[in-house]
C-alpha cells in the first residue's frame, strides 16, 4: 500500500498543480475583464458578467415610455458617464450632452463613427456605418440627391404628398390599420421607388425581410434557428441577395438609365477610378433603404398615440393647418415648401415627437486613442455610445419630460432646450434624412388633421429598449372629415 501511495504521489502532485494553474489564470481574466488596463482612470461602473457583461440587464424591456431603469439605476449611481460591456464590447455610456457634444465634434480626430459587432454584422462591415473619408462622402453626396432640401423642395415634395393621399384613401377603406405597418410602407414604398426603381409589389416584397433587422440589433448575436438574430441574418441574406441581382443588372447595361440613386451608384463603379466597390454599395444601399422608414415609422406611431390623447393638440394644428389651405389661390394646390417652413405650431409638435420618442438605440464612435473626457480617459480602440433618449428624458433638462407638451418649444425656450436635443444625431454625420423625416411629418400632419380623423382599435402598449417598441402593435380607423 505504501508503494502504490508512492507512485500515485507525482500524478496527484501534477493535478493539484495543473488546478492551481487553471484557477490562477481564471482568477486573472476575471481580475482583467473586471478592471481593464487603461494609461489613467476609467469612469465609474461595472463591466458585469466576463463575457456577457452587462447585456442581459441592457436589452430588458421596460413596459414604459420612460427611461429604462437600466440608465436610471447607472446615471443615479455613477453619474452621466460611466463604463459597462455589451455583447463582449467595452464601452462607454454618455447621458451628458456637453459630452455628447465634444464628441461629435471631434469627429475624425479622436473618434470615428462605429458599431457595436451586432450591427456590423447586420450591415456589413463594408458600410456607411465603418467607412470614413472619401466613402462617406460619396454616400453623404448621392444621398442628398435624394434626401437633401434642395431635392425635397423641387421634386420629391409633390410626389411625396401623392403617394402618402394614396395610403391615406387606402387606410380610410379599411376597419383597422396597424399604424407602424401602414407608416413603414407609405415610406417605404417610396425610398425604394426612387433609390432603386421597384414597384409597390416589389417593394412590399423587399420590406419583409428588413421586419427583422431592429430585433436582430437589440438582441444577443446568436446565430442559431429560432433565435431574433438569425431571423435577422436570414433577412439580410435575402435583402443582399435582391440587391446583388438589382446591380447586376444595372451594371450589364449601363446606359439604360432609371433616374435614380442606383444610376449615380453606377456612374461611379463604371468610372476609372471608382470612389467604392460592388459591395460597398450593396450594404451601403441596404443601410440607406432600413433607416429611411425604420425609425420614422416608429416616430409617427408614437406621435399617433400621444394625439390621441390629446384633442387639445389636434385641434390647435387643424386650426393652423386649416388657415394656410384657406389662403391657398386654388382648392387644387398643393402643399408648398414655403407653407411647411411656415408652421409653427406644428414644429413644436415636431421637435416634442422626435424628443419624446427616441427610436434609435443610439449613436456609437470608437476612439482612435486615448480620450480625456470630464477627468476620465476612455482608452484606445473602446466604443462610445451616446444616448440621446437618456438626455431627453432627464427632467434636470427638460421639465417633466414624460409629458407630450408643444408648448415647452415656444420661442423664448426654444434656444435653451435646442442645446440638448440630438434626435438626428450630430457633428458631420448628421442623420442624412432629417430634412426628409421632418419634412414627412409636417406633411402626415397636414393631411391627418385637415382630412381626416381617427378612432382607437386595439393595441398602443408601448415597451423601451432603447428605442420604442409596440408588442401589441397600434391598430386604429380612419374616418374622411365631412
Amino acid at each position: 500500500m505504501e508503494k502504490s501511495n508512492i507512485l500515485l504521489w507525482p500524478h496527484s502532485y501534477i493535478a493539484l498543480c495543473a488546478g492551481t494553474l487553471i484557477m490562477g489564470w481564471l482568477v486573472h481574466w476575471v481580475y482583467r475583464w473586471t478592471n481593464p488596463p487603461c494609461n489613467g482612470r476609467l469612469p465609474p461602473g461595472s463591466m458585469g458578467f466576463p463575457v456577457v457583461g452587462e447585456t442581459l440587464q441592457f436589452f430588458k424591456a421596460s413596459p414604459s415610455i420612460d427611461m429604462p431603469s437600466y440608465y436610471k439605476s447607472r446615471l443615479e449611481r455613477y453619474g452621466p458617464l460611466f463604463k459597462t460591456s455589451l455583447v463582449g464590447q467595452p464601452l462607454v455610456i454618455s447621458l451628458d450632452p456637453e459630452v455628447n457634444r465634444f464628441v461629435f465634434q471631434q469627429e475624425g480626430k479622436l473618434f470615428r463613427s462605429w458599431y457595436p459587432e451586432t450591427a456590423n454584422r447586420i450591415f456589413g462591415k463594408r458600410s456607411l456605418t465603418t467607412y470614413s473619408g472619401a466613402f462617406h462622402r460619396f454616400i453623404r453626396s448621392v444621398s442628398a440627391r435624394l434626401f437633401g432640401p434642395e431635392n425635397l423642395k423641387e421634386s420629391l415634395l409633390p410626389e411625396l404628398e401623392s403617394s402618402m393621399r394614396e395610403s391615406f384613401a387606402s387606410w380610410a377603406t379599411q376597419p383597422s390599420v396597424e399604424v407602424r405597418e401602414g407608416i413603414s410602407d407609405m415610406i417605404f414604398d417610396l425610398v425604394a421607388k426612387k433609390m432603386i426603381s421597384l414597384n409597390v409589389a416589389q417593394s412590399r416584397e423587399l420590406r419583409k425581410n428588413f421586419n427583422e433587422f431592429f430585433q436582430g440589433m437589440v438582441s444577443f448575436p446568436i446565430y442559431f434557428p429560432g433565435t431574433s438574430f438569425y431571423r435577422c441574418m436570414q433577412g439580410r441574406r435575402n435583402v443582399r441577395n435582391t440587391l446583388a441581382n438589382l446591380m447586376k443588372e444595372r451594371l450589364s447595361a449601363p446606359g439604360k438609365k432609371h433616374g435614380d440613386l442606383v444610376d449615380l451608384i453606377v456612374q461611379d463603379l463604371q468610372g476609372e477610378k471608382p470612389v467604392i466597390d460592388e459591395n460597398f454599395a450593396i450594404d451601403a444601399l441596404a443601410a440607406i433603404l432600413f433607416t429611411s422608414y425604420a425609425t420614422l415609422s416608429s416616430t409617427l406611431t408614437v406621435a399617433l398615440k400621444f394625439l390621441t390623447d390629446n384633442p387639445k393638440i389636434v385641434e390647435e394644428l387643424k386650426e393652423e393647418h386649416e388657415t394656410i389651405l384657406k389662403k391657398r389661390e386654388g382648392v387644387t394646390s398643393g402643399f408648398t415648401w414655403e407653407e411647411y417652413k411656415s408652421l409653427k405650431f406644428t414644429t413644436q409638435v415636431m421637435n416634442e415627437i422626435t424628443r419624446i420618442s427616441n427610436v434609435a438605440p443610439g449613436v456609437f464612435r470608437k476612439t482612435l486613442t486615448d480620450v480625456q473626457v470630464n477627468g476620465y480617459t476612455i482608452p484606445s480602440g473602446w466604443l462610445v455610445m451616446i444616448s440621446p433618449m437618456a438626455v431627453h428624458l432627464n427632467p434636470k433638462l427638460f421639465e417633466n419630460p414624460l409629458k407630450f407638451d408643444p408648448w415647452r418649444w415656444t420661442e423664448e425656450k426654444r434656444s435653451s432646450l435646442l442645446k440638448n436635443y440630438m434626435p438626428f444625431g450630430g457633428g458631420i454625420r448628421l442623420c442624412l434624412g432629417a430634412d426628409f423625416s421632418k419634412l414627412f411629418i409636417s406633411l402626415f400632419l397636414h393631411i391627418l388633421v385637415t382630412e381626416y380623423r381617427w378612432n382607437e382599435i386595439e393595441g398602443g402598449e408601448v415597451v423601451r429598449i432603447s428605442e420604442i417598441m409596440f408588442p401589441q402593435g397600434y391598430h386604429i380607423q380612419l374616418v374622411p372629415r365631412t
